[in-house]
């Protein structure tokens, strides 16, 4: 077949009797022969160079020149995952007029490994013949994995048209006009009584908003110290909100703020709410750092995924899987809204609640007997919605106890059963992390969550948290980190345009050490980032799953 450049059905179809026995050395076939044979035109050389457009990502450079991702791979040796604008690679030498051209009124779907027609159809609702019509290439039963094609738009599993252009905007700086910021931070130093030093120690150590306000603070100025190394001046002002609406108000009144290119707080939702209320009349972006705003103002930039948000991300990640898969959800009685929201989600869904104790109240338990009938072998995704230590630590510890092999049926005629369990939550509360909580459960589990942010790995070298350590003497936390992370993307992106309304392109996704930022403005309202991490605890590790 590959000799004469046909396909094995079409050698069957004109030798039948090779539908029922296999082709031995020395037998003499027909081979059906074509008036004309279609060859791409490839010019003198077969490689050219190509430099990376606006908005390209491999999928879309390799449909443009007609061959597979991993062969766009191939042909440039230790390509990373994200292209960049302006980026050179290698890449088919055809002809102008045998590019093609990704169209805006289709969608595409990257064809994955051991994926053929009856696969797709199953996942994308197209068999053959319609895949076919669309993709003229794949008529000779060309079909291979990495493979681009073209599909109706709002195919469900198609790529999103949108390429990411994950960048460093440190490559991209054109702006050197000195930034203006202010911080709003809550440290009530109305209440620090700075004549003893004890006492200052205690109080920080007694206080959490103001141990997470000093925290954040050494971020932001570890942040401007970075930008200036790039060449990035910053005046910054910090100003004490004393945690309050009125002193908010107070300050952005008392103080002419409309020369701001960003203002980033203040923490509190009720206080930030007023800041970029006021701030919107001289159109001052407003930055949420830690909390999602109650009002998405125009100029109200909200750095923290929303809850919806969060859901929705890994929803469509457990749809993605194509595995056969049973899907149930285990939930408390708060959460029994996030239940039914699941359940519309996906075909079959089994749900679970707490059970009652002698009260009737909420026991937050579920019984072993709850399990077996409902978890099936092979594949199981299990939502845990809720906020109780005590209920994640009884479904936890009885899932792993059916996760693999286990016997199960009469004791005088056990049946081998074989289950995949793996634990998900639409919103990693706090309690996930109790001490009551076994790591290695949620391990085991290979618990799936979605995150905005993604702890550093301490096992790799990260050069802010060297110069971090250096100057504090001391390793980062989350807040710390989130303080740098949120400044250092704020002044690149002011650096790279004319403000940070028009640096806020979509298509752009920036990340640092443990968060990333690609903002979409609302129709009718501001910026929201809907950059979610995807992770998992693996081998007592949480790291992030490639998505």
């Amino acid at each position: 077949a590959q000799l004469y450049n046909i396909s094995v059905d079409e050698i069957k179809k004109h030798n039948t009797s090779l539908y029922s026995e296999n082709l031995r050395k020395g037998d003499k076939i027909q081979i059906p022969e074509y008036g004309t044979v279609k060859i791409k035109s490839n010019l003198a050389n077969t490689i050219k160079k190509y430099t990376v457009l606006p908005k390209e990502g491999k999928w879309r450079v390799a449909y443009k020149f007609g061959i597979s991702v991993p062969e766009l791979e191939a042909l440039n040796l230790g390509m990373t995952e994200d292209l960049q604008v302006g980026q050179e690679i290698n890449v088919p030498n055809i002809a102008d007029n045998e590019e093609k051209v990704v169209e805006e009124s289709f969608d595409y779907y990257t064809v994955l490994p051991k994926e053929g027609f009856y696969r797709l159809k199953v996942k994308l609702g197209l068999d053959q013949e319609q895949l076919e019509a669309l993709n003229p290439e794949l008529e000779d039963g060309n079909l291979k994995e990495g493979m681009v094609l073209k599909v109706p738009l709002n195919t469900t599993n198609s790529i999103d048209l949108v390429d990411i252009d994950r960048t460093s905007l440190a490559k991209n700086i054109t702006n050197f006009d000195k930034k203006r910021l202010a911080v709003m931070i809550p440290f009530r130093l109305d209440r620090i009584d700075f004549d003893s030093i004890n006492k200052v120690k205690n109080q920080i150590k007694s206080d959490g908003l103001l141990s997470i306000s000093l925290d954040f603070h050494t971020g932001v100025l570890m942040a401007i110290d970075s930008a200036k190394q790039l060449g990035i001046s910053t005046k910054l002002d910090v100003y004490d909100t004393k945690g309050k609406v009125t002193e908010v108000s107070s300050i952005i009144s008392d103080n002419d703020f409309s020369n701001y290119d960003a203002v980033i707080g203040p923490f509190i939702a009720n206080n930030f709410d007023r800041a970029a209320n006021m701030l919107k009349r001289d159109n001052v972006p407003a930055v949420s750092p830690l909390t999602v705003p109650k009002n998405l103002y125009d100029n109200t930039f909200q750095t923290v995924p929303s809850d919806d948000l969060l859901m929705s991300k890994i929803v469509n990640f457990v749809k993605q899987d194509s595995t056969p898969k049973t899907i149930i959800v285990i939930a408390d009685e708060a959460h029994r809204a996030t239940s039914n929201a699941i359940k519309a989600e996906f075909d079959n869904v089994k749900q679970i609640f707490s059970r009652k104790n002698k009260d009737g109240k909420e026991g937050f338990y579920i019984l072993s007997d709850d399990l077996p009938t409902i978890l099936k072998e092979g594949r199981n995704y299990v939502f845990l919605e809720t906020a109780s230590e005590g209920f994640i630590s009884n479904v936890s510890s009885m899932l792993n106890g059916f996760n693999g092999i286990t016997m199960e049926g009469p004791k005088d005629r056990p049946i081998e059963v074989n289950r995949e369990v793996i634990l998900v939550t639409t919103k990693k509360e706090d309690a996930f992390e109790g001490e009551n909580i076994s790591n290695f459960d949620l391990s085991s589990l290979k618990f799936h969550y979605p995150s905005y942010n993604l702890d550093y790995d301490s096992e790799k070298r990260n050069t802010f948290v060297e110069r971090y350590q250096r100057t504090y003497r001391g390793l980062p936390n989350r807040y710390a980190t989130r303080g740098f992370d949120v400044t250092m993307d704020i002044l690149l992106r002011l650096a790279s345009a004319d403000n940070l309304y028009k640096a806020a392109d979509s298509a752009i996704e920036t990340q640092y050490v443990e968060s990333k930022f690609r903002y979409t403005k609302k129709l009718f309202g501001g910026y929201y980032n809907e950059a979610v991490f995807i992770v998992k605890y693996d081998d007592l590790k949480i790291v992030e799953v490639k998505q």
